[in-house]
């Protein structure tokens, strides 16, 4: 997989959680060495990055760490299984002392992170209750966003123009729009050539979105299961109903996460990412809308996207835990430009930081601004506590029934099992 596939993948999977991985995972990651000898008498942090596809992103975070000056800051740029060598990192007493993931409660649970509510509660307001949400569990907050990705129902202007339909809002209307828009040889609508819900090689990319366009999540609230729902049920029929009106793209070269299946005018419509925005206005310009993944129906639910990107967290392990907090702190919440820099100069992402965001001349004007818009009314977070066991078998009922036309409540009962079960597990 491509470097930049691999990058927009892991920021899409969410709370992957570690604890399985770990149960299994020991020794030493391959890190850097924590000896002062290289800081000059200064003490030494330890930061983990995956490896981004962005051209400059490498030589950008290398320039960050110069800046601090308590510490000298080795940067690991991890290329690879990124996921694995952290998981061995973690276990081990030559880690991370700070690193970038997404938060998932076996590492809460197991003791491997630290609270940063001492650093994040002066400027909680500056954070979107969406990013708050997806870096909480328990009431205390464990990261800080670096990256905020979401994503969009991208449309053709002038072919919606054509076809007589407008931007959809409700999933009859994308139904009706998806068939209207299949002609002269473009189909109407891309969402993955899994039909958007198998999460192998990038996909799954309507796994969240089925529940959360129907008001409802696949945890509740209050951490019971949420896809049993009739309003969730309605929600899969509908998808079911697209993926088989034939008028879907399947087989295009590449899946949802890039926008080739868009610019090379296979479809009229595709799901996808705001880091695909840049390559669709060079190539469409003005002839490009966007919208939020519609709602269930006019009276059910809500238009909605995801929250996805990266999180920075401090490890239990760290050498020095309050140095490491205040390197966390320096860059990510008080260094303004960095975060905009890193979010909008080499890929095209949302600095976390609303002020921020807010004041960035990329994110002011025409479809940029109307994707802050959406992401700030729209984004819904992903929950901590939905463990990758749970993922797995809530994706193979819904590959079941979306490309299978299985059986909606046995195959939801089945998953329903397997979470409950995963549910006790992590509050033993």
């Amino acid at each position: 997989m491509p470097a930049s596939t691999r990058r927009t993948f892991l920021s899409l999977v969410g709370a992957l959680g570690l604890g399985g991985a770990l149960a299994a995972c020991g020794g030493d990651s391959g890190g850097l060495d924590s000896g002062g000898g290289s800081g000059g008498g200064k003490p030494t942090l330890k930061q983990w990055y995956h490896l981004y596809g962005e051209s400059g992103t490498e030589q950008a975070v290398q320039r960050y760490a110069q800046g601090y000056d308590k510490a000298a800051v080795e940067v690991q740029w991890t290329p690879g299984d990124y996921e694995s060598k952290l998981s061995s990192g973690l276990l081990s007493d030559n880690g991370p002392d700070v690193f970038e993931y997404q938060l998932n409660a076996d590492m809460v649970r197991s003791g491997q992170i630290v609270e940063l509510d001492d650093i994040v509660g002066p400027v909680r307001d500056d954070y979107t209750g969406t990013d708050i949400t997806a870096t909480s569990l328990d009431g205390s907050v464990y990261g800080v966003k670096i990256v905020d990705d979401t994503g969009f129902l991208y449309y053709r202007k002038s072919l919606l123009a054509a076809a007589g339909v407008q931007p959809p809002k409700t999933m009859d209307e994308l139904i009706d729009a998806t068939r209207a828009l299949d002609r002269n040889g473009v189909k109407g609508l891309f969402i993955g050539n899994d039909a958007g819900v198998t999460p192998a090689f990038g996909g799954g990319a309507l796994l969240d979105l089925v529940l959360w366009s129907a008001g409802t999540a696949n945890l509740t609230a209050d951490n019971k299961v949420g896809f049993t729902t009739p309003e969730a049920k309605d929600s899969f029929r509908k998808l079911q109903q697209l993926a088989q009106s034939g008028s879907i793209l399947l087989g295009a070269p590449t899946d949802f996460w890039d926008p080739s299946a868009f610019t090379q005018e296979l479809c009229a419509m595709q799901w996808t990412g705001l880091w695909a925005m840049p390559k669709i206005l060079e190539t469409f310009g003005d002839d490009v809308g966007i919208v939020p993944w519609p709602a269930l129906s006019a009276t059910v639910g809500k238009p909605v996207t995801f929250l996805g990107g990266w999180t920075s967290m401090v490890s239990a392990k760290a050498t020095d835990v309050d140095m490491a907090k205040d390197f966390v702190k320096w860059l990510w919440i008080d260094n303004a430009q960095a975060q905009e820099d890193f979010n909008l100069n080499y890929g095209f992402h949302i600095p976390p930081r609303k002020s921020i965001a807010a004041g960035a001349q990329k994110l002011q004007e025409g479809v940029a601004a109307e994707a802050l818009r959406i992401f700030n009314e729209s984004a819904v977070a992903p929950n901590p506590m939905w463990t990758p066991k749970m993922k797995s078998a809530f994706a193979d009922a819904a590959t079941a029934i979306v490309r299978g036309g299985g059986d909606i409540d046995a195959e939801l009962a089945k998953a329903q099992q397997t979470v409950e079960a995963e549910l006790a597990r992590l509050a033993a």
